[in-house]
């Protein structure tokens, strides 16, 4: 059991382990870059494709992870389906990490605390 678990009781260490995997899911550059482009407003698949310049199952998987987590939704206009940014806290969350990125941009490409992939906290601490 890892010194955090036994620091942190059961409820509250999930909502630890939820929290890291909602930001897990921001933690991709395509995915990143889809929730950018929908900043501006609704695309359909194919807009993002374009846009993106990437193949479109890449476009669809990274889509049915954001859509999965309620980062983005879809609606229906004519024959096609947009994806749109779900709620107004997306909005904002994104706002926040430009604003901290920019002002901690040298030490973040400096960090080579944070790997590429993390391990869930259940599995750290040995």
């Amino acid at each position: 059991m890892s010194a955090l678990r036994k620091l942190v009781p059961e409820r509250e260490f999930a909502v630890l382990e939820l929290s890291a995997k909602f930001f897990r899911g921001l933690g991709d550059p395509t995915r990143l870059k889809i929730l950018d482009i929908l900043l501006d407003g609704d695309k359909s698949v194919s807009d993002l494709v374009r846009l993106l310049g990437i193949q479109q199952g890449r476009v669809s998987n990274h889509l049915a992870c954001l859509k999965w987590c309620g980062y983005v939704t879809t609606t229906t206009k004519g024959r096609y389906t947009v994806y749109c940014i779900a709620d107004k806290r997306v909005k904002q969350i994104l706002r926040l990490s430009r604003e901290m990125v920019a002002k901690n941009a040298e030490h973040l490409w400096a960090c080579t605390r944070i790997a590429e992939t993390q391990k869930p906290l259940a599995t750290t601490g040995k």
